[in-house]
């Protein structure tokens, strides 16, 4: 692989910080997932979750809910884990934008009114992961080293 590429995609300088958020986040994404998926946590799962996006004009639904749903509980896992952070956290930081323009705009701020603050603060949390990285408790470290990405005599997984 790449080695230009690799380093951009797994080397993070990023230290405890970028745990102790990418964690919670993952954690609130993959549960939301989880509940457009599954159904689990009271949601209504694929289905419910596929009629409701059509209801509002994301068709097909299902697709929709599918790839909302997808994006939130495995990219919260990737997140969690700090598997292909960058990533997961660019695909999700693009979920919440599509929420917040599809859903909660027209709604104002507050989330009382059904507003877009709590996608728009999941959207600044992933976004600053996808331009941060995973940090320096995560497997993309791991990855790092075995693809050969570590270079410049650093040890990625130490963050040194």
């Amino acid at each position: 692989m790449n080695t230009q590429f690799t380093q951009a995609l797994f080397h993070s300088r990023g230290g405890v910080a970028a745990l102790v958020l990418r964690v919670p986040v993952g954690l609130i994404l993959a549960a939301h997932g989880a509940q457009k998926l599954f159904g689990w946590f009271g949601g209504y799962g694929l289905e419910g979750t596929g009629q409701w996006l059509a209801s509002i004009g994301l068709a097909p639904g299902t697709l929709m809910a599918l790839l909302a749903g997808g994006a939130e509980f495995f990219g919260g896992l990737a997140l969690v884990l700090g598997l292909l952070a960058r990533p997961a956290a660019l695909v999700s930081a693009f979920t919440m934008l599509v929420a917040i323009f599809a859903v909660h705009i027209g709604n104002g701020l507050f989330m009382a009114n059904n507003g877009y603050e709590y996608a728009l603060t999941l959207f600044a949390a992933t976004a600053a992961l996808a331009i941060q990285g995973a940090g320096r408790f995560a497997l993309d470290n791991l990855l790092l080293e075995r693809l050969g990405g570590a270079g410049h005599g650093r040890s990625a997984a130490s963050g040194q």
